[in-house]
């Protein structure tokens, strides 16, 4: 509720103004008490304050006589007593700039007593709480709320960025008594700068919101396109030259990974999609290949098929030792017979396997173990490293089929004899699909009843391996008789001392796993047609073809 000549704030009506009246300094002057000098007994010590539950319990009592007393929260109230020396109100909420108080000296005899005024004056004031109590809205009708007016909220703290960090010199620029003093302008500024700081919190959203954006849209493309967008590539034939070693048992995207690393395919995912759509993926092999850089990856894939960019090193199934010395030799440009001596002295530094620890005392230390395959041979390998890479080839595939286990389940010493039984099944069998059954003949010339050999395996290959020689013209059943070699198995009955050439995995299945039969002789006819006999007799009869299909040929 407001009022001519009454501010915003709580503060009283000044003497001099006009409108004054009958709420002004008449009534204040007639109830202010007057100072005397003598008048200090009127307040007794008490402990307690008489007005505190007069006014709070349920407010002043009027039937209780006399004026209420004076509180300074309450603007309407009781004015506040006059100044005995001056005799006018103090105004205890002038503003800096209100009505100024008229002063006057105060008598020297008035200062002795003015101390004692001052504690008196602290004890007659009634002590309130901290907090003003709550004041009640004013109401002009039956429906205006009585329930007390919780007041103005506390406003919560601003965030740093959005304080207001400017010029603010604690006046109220809403107070309309600011208007003459540059409230106005003091509104404008704050107003621009509010501006300013509202534009800028808008800046820096909008960025963020368009970070975000664009960081999901980026990341959410490279996810669209490694996913179902087309792999990256080269496009062409390539420049440059560049040698790629693809490691053994290397998936097609193992492959592509190599590939890439050494810049020759965009990605190991084009490299694999060009494989398998040509159907070339089965083709490609472990190796040292010569590639060029920055190729396509269709390009790259018929690059590799062609036997001309590979630079490794082939052995055939049942090659010889000395064949394989041969071949590492002319690779590498070495003298030769280097390889050869470097397999007899570093042999036990290659990694043979445990069980081939008498394989020192046999004609070739390595024999059998030089697993047939396409290896990896750089032009400025050593031959160590070629023939150590062989070995451990070889231990990996007799690992995967359990040499040793596969030897005592066939009765035999060792898992080197059953590596002999397949260098023999490679040897005599021509063809594949007669490595089974040519396995079966071994076994069973090998048994202690046997009639028909006598334990004797008469093969020519072992003739041929002491000899290192291979012909069919082995010579005459008295030479043979003769030849004093423990790999004559013409003369000494069992298995050889050990492998006669390197056998491949058919052979070794085989080996492993034989056919069922009573066979102990055979003769192929043509690369469709091997005979098997039981008897002597039987394979008499098939020699006389055997030697009638030899004619028809000659002819």
């Amino acid at each position: 509720m407001t009022e001519y000549g009454r501010g915003y704030g709580s503060e009283p009506w000044h003497p001099e103004d006009p409108l004054y009246g009958d709420q002004g300094s008449s009534r204040g002057q007639e109830q202010q008490p007057q100072w005397d000098g003598q008048q200090a007994h009127r307040y007794p010590q008490q402990q307690a304050d008489p007005y505190a539950q007069q006014h709070y319990n349920g407010g002043w009592d009027g039937a209780q006589g006399g004026q209420p007393p004076y509180d300074p929260y309450d603007p309407y109230g009781q004015q506040p007593p006059a100044d005995p020396y001056s005799g006018t109100n103090p105004d205890y909420y002038a503003a800096p700039d209100a009505y100024p108080p008229q002063h006057q000296h105060p008598h020297p005899q008035a200062m002795q007593g003015q101390q004692g005024m001052q504690q008196q004056q602290q004890y007659q004031q009634p002590q309130h709480p901290q907090h003003p109590e709550p004041h009640y809205n004013e109401g002009t009708g039956a429906g205006d709320d009585w329930r007390a007016d919780p007041g103005p909220r506390e406003p919560e703290p601003e965030h740093a960025f959005f304080a207001d960090h400017g010029d603010d010199d604690g006046r109220d620029d809403l107070d309309p008594r600011e208007e003459g003093r540059g409230g106005r302008e003091r509104r404008g500024k704050k107003n621009k700068k509010n501006k300013r700081r509202s534009g800028r919190a808008c800046l820096v959203v909008t960025l963020l919101f368009a970070g975000a954006v664009g960081t999901v849209g980026y990341f959410g493309y490279d996810f669209i396109m490694s996913h179902f967008g087309p792999a990256p590539d080269y496009e062409g034939e390539g420049t440059g030259e560049v040698q790629v070693d693809i490691p053994e048992n290397s998936t097609i995207l193992q492959m592509g990974l190599a590939l890439k690393r050494a810049g020759v395919v965009k990605s190991a995912d084009a490299f694999s999609e060009a494989a398998t759509d040509s159907k070339k993926d089965k083709v490609l092999q472990p190796g040292t290949y010569s590639l060029r850089k920055h190729m396509s990856a269709a390009s790259a894939v018929e690059l590799m098929v062609d036997p001309k960019s590979r630079n490794g090193l082939t052995i055939r199934e049942g090659l010889r030792s000395g064949d394989v010395y041969k071949l590492i030799d002319t690779k590498l440009h070495l003298k030769k017979g280097t390889t050869k001596g470097v397999a007899k002295t570093e042999a036990k530094s290659l990694g043979l396997p445990s069980w081939a620890k008498n394989a020192s005392k046999l004609k070739d230390p390595l024999e059998g173990f030089l697993y047939p395959s396409t290896y990896s041979v750089g032009e400025k390998a050593k031959p160590a490293a070629v023939l150590k890479q062989m070995v451990a080839r070889a231990n990996q595939v007799y690992e995967q089929h359990d040499l040793e286990g596969n030897a005592q389940k066939l009765h035999l010493e060792s898992p080197m004899q059953l590596l002999t039984v397949a260098s023999l099944t490679q040897a005599e069998g021509k063809y594949k699909h007669d490595f089974d059954r040519v396995a079966r003949v071994v076994y069973n010339r090998l048994k202690p009843d046997n009639t028909e050999t006598y334990g004797l395996l008469d093969f020519d290959s072992t003739v041929n391996y002491a000899r290192s020689q291979s012909t069919l013209d082995t010579g005459s059943v008295d030479d043979l008789r003769n030849f004093n070699d423990p790999y004559n198995t013409y003369k000494f009955k069992g298995l050889p001392p050990g492998p006669i050439g390197n056998p491949g995995e058919e052979a070794i299945r085989s080996a492993i796993d034989p056919a069922k039969g009573n066979w102990y002789y055979f003769v192929s006819i043509n690369p469709e047609k091997t005979l098997f006999a039981e008897t002597n007799e039987e394979h008499e009869r098939n020699r006389r073809i055997y030697l009638k299909e030899q004619e028809k040929a000659k002819q």
